[in-house]
């Protein structure tokens, strides 16, 4: 494997993991507090478009990356929302 293909994997790995410590640290501070909800959804399209762009190139690592990004990107939106929801009614009580 020539170096470019393990630069390309190495970088697809971390990409696709990068969104997992904020996933983590929401979960065991269950706060949402300073956290970008706008940012994540903005990943998110970001990462449908260019999942998109990588079909049509045919690029099988960068697919994998846009995959896995999306599945890490909708759990955190989905967690953040629960959280959120659970802050605000405990505000509301």
């Amino acid at each position: 494997m020539e170096l470019s293909q393990v630069l390309g994997w190495i970088a697809t790995f971390l990409f696709s993991i990068m969104v997992i410590p904020q996933i983590m640290k929401t979960i065991k501070s269950k706060d949402t507090k300073g956290v970008s909800l706008l940012l994540f959804v903005i990943y998110l399209v970001a990462n449908i478009i260019a999942l998109i762009y990588a079909i049509l190139i045919s690029q099988p690592p960068l697919i994998i990356k846009y995959i896995i990004a999306i599945i890490t990107t909708v759990a955190y939106i989905a967690i953040f929302l629960y959280y959120y929801s659970l802050r605000k009614n405990d505000q509301a009580h």
